[in-house]
C-alpha cells in the first residue's frame, strides 16, 4: 500500500535514502481517527486557523533516519492541499500547514498514517504536544544481542586464553571457531547494520563520514577471522569484532543518554521574554508569560503580538498573521471571535479572554521562521567544522592503510590490530558535537538573565562584529525615566483627555510617555486608529481628529509654524496646539560601556530626533564616532547597508519599533526590551533593558565561546594524535579503541559545557 502511494505520485527516492524505509503497517490499519471528527478537539489540538489555512504540530515516534525526513518534506507531492511542512528532526516534531476546506485533519493524520508515521496523540494531555524525545528501543536489542554474542564467544575462545590447545583438539578447536562465525553473523548483520549504512549513505552522497572508517575496521576484523578459520590457520578476532559492537553501541547508548539529558536541560524556550498587559481589578499589570492563565484579560496595543489563543472581548481587531501563514493581509475580527497566538494588532487597543495556555515553543518557532533568517551569515566556526570533519575522515583512512601496509611484511595479527584500531579511535566527532551543546548552555545561561538568542549561529555572528550602531529613543535612554516639557497653546482638561485616549493606543516609547502623564484620565473610544512607523498617530475619538507625531506627519501647519518641528507635535481638529519636549535620561552606566566598546568597536549613533541633545550625546561618545540625527527607517537600514558594502560586520542596537529594516539587515540585530510585549522576528537578540550595561560582557562573552570550541577541536586533536601513536604500533586493541572513541566525544562535550558555565562566571552572567 505504501510502494503504491509513493509510486503513483513520485517518489521512489525514499527506498532508495534507506534501504529498510517504512515499518509495518498492520497496527495502524487499525487505528481509528474518528474523534478528530470534533471540533472542540480539533480547537484543542490546532496551533492556527483561518479562512483556508490550518496550522498543527505531531509528535511522531517513527522519524528515524534521512528517509523519513526526506518523506515527510515531500508530504506536499502526495496530497497538493499540504502548504508547508517542517521538520524537527531531534524533536521528532512535524508542523504542518494545509488548506482544511479541502483537507481535513483526520484525513491528514490518516494520510501520515497510511505511510508509516502516525502521529502520537493523547487526548488526556493535549497541551503537552510537544515531548522529549525516546532513545530507539531498536539499540537494545542490537546491544543485548551483541552482548549475548561476545560473552558467548569469549567462552568458547578461553582454550586459546589459556594456551590448552594441542594437536589432538584441534577437531574441538574447529567447532568452536565455527559457532564463534555463526555467532558473530547475526552481530554484524543486525547490531551493526547502522554503521554500515550509514556509511554507504554517506559514500553514495560522495561525502565521507565517521562511519566509514568504522565500518572498514568491522569488515577488516570479520573478513581476516573468516579467512584464519576457513583455512584452519587461526582462530581470528571474532571475540574483539564482537567485543568492538558491543563498546561501539554502549558509546552510543551513553552519548544518548548524555546529549539528550544536556539537550533537554538547555532548552531555553521556556525562558521566552514576552510579557504583555494583564487587566485585573481596573488596574494594568506586566506579566511574564509563564504567569498567564486561561481566563485572564489581557490588552493588546498596536503592533503588539498576541501571546496565546484568545477571545476578542473589547475593539476591533485587524489581525496581522503573516509571522504565521506569511500572508500580509489584514483579518477583521469582532467581539467573541477567535484569535490565534502570533497575529499582530494593527489597529486600536483590544482586550482578550485567553483560552489556552501559552505555548513558548510555538512562538519561538514564529521566531526562528525560514522568513526572518539572515542569508549567507555562516559563523567561522561552522565553516571550519564541515572542512575539518572531512578533512579528518581523509587523513585517518590515509594512516590506517600506510599502518596496514606496514606492518603485513612483519606481522599480519599486528597489522590488523593496527589498521582496526587506528580506523576505531580517530573520531571527529567532538567536531560535531562541540558547536551545538557549548553554544547550547550559553544560551540558556544567557536566557536566565534576560538576554535572548534566536540560535546558536547568533554566537559566532557577534564574535564576528566590528562596528557597531545605536539607536537612541528606548535604547540608550531610559524612557522610565525621562520627562516630558510641554510647550504651546494652554490645554484644556477634555483636550489632555483626547491626547491620552490616543497615546494609549500605541507602543512607541514616547507614545507610553505621554500617556503615562495623563493616565488619571478616563480613556475615551478611538476609531480609524492610524499609527505611522517613526511619524506619528492619529485617530477620531468623540468627535474630534487627534494627531500626534512629528512635523512631517503633522504636515503644514500655516501661522502656527514657529511651534512645529520641536519636538512630539500636538494636533487638534487641525490646530497645532503645542509639543511635548523630552528630557532624556540616558541608561545607568551608558558612559562606561560606551567607552569600553569604543576600545575594540567602531560606534554610530543614528536617530529619528533632532539634533538638541547633540553636545549632551557627544559627551557619552568619542569624536571619531558619527552621530546621525534625523534619520528615517529607510534612512537606518541604508546606513547598515553601506557599512556592510565596505565588508564590515554590523550589529544594530535598537528598540525594535522602528528599525525592524535595520534591525533585520543587520549581521546581528539586538532589540532592548523594557519588558513590554514588543515581539521583534527580525531581531537576532531580545535584550531585558536592565542588562543593558552588560552589552559589553555579551560580546566578550560571545568570543570566548568561540575560543572555547575552537580548544576543543585542538584538544580532539591532541586526543587522536596520542592515541594514533599507539593504535600504529599495533599497542592499542580495537576493544580499547571502541571505549575510548565515544568516551573522547563526551568529555569534549562536558569539557564546553564547563569551560562556558566557568566563562559565564567570569563575565558576571552567573
Amino acid at each position: 500500500m505504501v510502494y503504491t502511494i509513493l509510486s503513483e505520485n513520485g517518489l521512489e527516492n525514499f527506498y532508495r535514502l534507506n534501504e529498510k524505509a517504512g515499518i509495518s503497517q498492520k497496527a495502524i490499519r487499525k487505528q481509528k481517527y474518528d474523534f478528530l471528527d470534533d471540533e472542540l478537539t480539533i480547537s484543542r489540538l490546532i496551533d492556527f486557523k483561518d479562512d483556508n489555512i490550518m496550522k498543527i504540530a505531531f509528535y511522531i515516534p517513527a522519524i528515524h533516519c534521512s528517509s523519513c525526513l526526506w518523506l515527510l518534506e515531500n508530504l506536499q507531492r502526495i496530497n497538493n492541499n499540504v502548504l508547508s511542512v517542517r521538520v524537527d528532526f531531534l524533536q521528532k516534531s512535524v508542523a504542518i500547514g494545509f488548506n482544511y476546506n479541502e483537507l481535513t485533519l483526520k484525513s491528514l493524520v490518516e494520510l501520515l498514517a497510511s505511510i508509516g508515521y502516525p502521529p502520537h496523540i493523547i487526548l488526556n494531555d493535549l497541551e503537552k504536544k510537544h515531548q522529549k524525545p525516546e532513545l530507539d528501543k531498536s539499540l537494545y536489542y542490537k546491544l543485548g544481542l551483541a552482548g549475548f554474542a561476545f560473552g558467548n564467544i569469549m567462552l568458547f575462545s578461553f582454550p586459546e586464553y589459556l594456551g590448552l590447545s594441542s594437536d589432538h583438539d584441534q577437531g574441538l578447536t574447529r567447532v568452536f571457531s565455527y559457532l564463534n562465525l555463526a555467532l558473530i553473523i547475526p552481530v554484524l548483520a543486525y547490531s551493526g547494520k547502522d554503521y554500515f549504512h550509514s556509511a554507504w549513505q554517506g559514500l553514495k552522497q560522495k561525502h565521507l563520514n565517521i562511519d566509514v572508517p568504522v565500518s572498514l575496521g568491522i569488515l577488516a576484523l570479520f573478513l581476516r577471522s573468516v579467512y584464519e578459520i576457513l583455512t584452519h590457520i587461526g582462530p581470528g578476532y571474532l571475540d574483539s569484532l564482537s567485543g568492538l559492537i558491543f563498546f561501539l553501541l554502549i558509546g552510543k547508548w551513553f552519548q544518548q543518554k548524555t546529549f539528550a539529558q544536556i539537550s533537554f536541560d538547555r532548552d531555553f524556550k521556556s525562558y521566552f521574554p514576552i510579557a504583555c498587559t494583564v487587566l485585573k481589578e481596573e488596574s494594568e499589570l506586566q506579566l511574564t508569560l509563564d504567569k498567564l492563565q486561561v481566563g485572564d484579560i489581557v490588552m493588546i496595543r498596536h503592533g503588539e503580538l498576541v501571546p496565546a489563543d484568545a477571545v476578542l472581548i473589547e475593539g476591533e481587531a485587524k489581525m496581522d498573521y503573516s509571522f504565521v501563514t506569511g500572508e500580509s493581509t489584514l483579518s477583521d475580527k469582532h467581539q467573541n471571535d477567535l484569535i490565534y497566538a502570533g497575529g499582530r494588532q494593527m489597529g486600536g487597543i483590544i482586550c482578550l479572554r485567553i483560552i489556552k495556555t501559552v505555548s513558548n515553543s510555538y512562538l519561538t518557532q514564529l521566531w526562528n521562521d525560514q522568513a526572518f533568517k539572515k542569508e549567507n551569515q555562516n559563523g567561522r566556526t561552522s565553516i571550519i567544522a564541515d572542512r575539518i570533519a572531512k578533512l579528518f575522515t581523509i587523513i585517518i583512512l590515509l594512516v590506517s592503510f600506510a599502518s596496514l601496509f606496514y606492518w603485513l611484511p612483519k606481522d599480519i595479527p599486528t597489522a590488523i590490530n593496527a589498521f582496526t584500531a587506528v580506523l576505531i579511535i580517530a573520531c571527529p566527532c567532538a567536531v560535531a558535537l562541540s558547536i551545538p551543546f557549548t553554544f547550547g548552555n550559553v544560551l540558556r545561561i544567557l536566557a536566565m538573565k534576560g538576554i535572548y538568542l534566536r540560535n546558536t549561529d547568533v554566537i559566532e555572528r557577534i564574535s564576528n562584529i566590528k562596528h557597531i550602531v545605536f539607536d537612541k529613543t528606548g535604547t540608550i535612554t531610559n524612557i522610565r525615566s525621562s520627562q516630558l516639557i510641554y510647550s504651546g497653546y494652554s490645554l484644556t482638561t477634555k483636550e489632555e483627555q483626547l491626547i491620552y485616549s490616543l497615546s494609549r493606543h500605541s507602543t512607541h516609547p514616547l507614545s507610553r510617555q505621554i500617556e503615562k502623564k495623563y493616565k488619571h484620565f478616563q480613556a475615551l473610544d478611538i476609531s480609524e486608529f492610524i499609527e505611522e512607523k517613526g511619524k506619528g498617530i492619529s485617530g477620531f475619538i468623540d468627535g474630534h481628529l487627534v494627531r500626534i507625531g512629528s512635523q512631517e506627519f503633522i504636515g503644514d501647519v500655516g501661522d502656527e509654524d514657529s511651534l512645529s518641528n520641536k519636538g512630539i507635535n500636538i494636533e487638534v481638529d487641525g490646530k497645532l496646539k503645542g509639543f511635548y519636549l523630552q528630557k532624556n535620561a540616558y541608561r545607568k552606566g551608558l558612559n562606561s560601556l560606551i567607552k569600553n566598546l569604543s576600545k575594540k568597536y567602531r560606534l554610530s549613533l543614528i536617530t529619528g530626533d533632532n539634533n538638541q541633545e547633540h553636545e549632551t550625546l557627544k559627551s557619552y561618545f568619542v569624536n571619531t564616532t558619527e552621530i546621525l540625527f534625523d534619520q528615517k527607517p529607510m534612512d537606518k537600514l541604508s546606513y547598515i547597508r553601506n557599512l556592510q558594502a565596505e565588508n564590515i560586520n554590523v550589529a544594530m542596537i535598537g528598540d525594535g519599533l522602528n528599525d525592524s529594516g535595520a534591525l533585520k539587515q543587520s549581521n546581528v540585530g539586538i532589540v532592548i526590551s523594557e519588558n513590554t510585549s514588543n515581539f521583534t522576528p527580525s531581531c537576532d537578540v531580545i535584550m531585558d533593558a536592565r542588562q543593558f550595561s552588560k552589552l559589553m560582557n555579551l560580546m566578550d562573552y560571545s568570543k570566548d565561546s568561540v575560543r572555547i570550541v575552537i580548544s576543543a577541536y585542538f584538544i580532539a586533536l591532541l586526543y587522536n594524535i596520542v592515541g594514533l601513536s599507539f593504535a600504529v604500533q599495533g599497542l592499542l586493541s580495537p576493544v580499547i579503541a571502541a571505549i575510548l572513541m565515544p568516551l573522547s566525544s563526551v568529555t569534549i562535550v562536558l569539557i564546553g559545557i564547563t569551560a562556558s558555565t566557568y566563562m559565564a562566571k567570569k563575565h558576571h552572567f552567573l
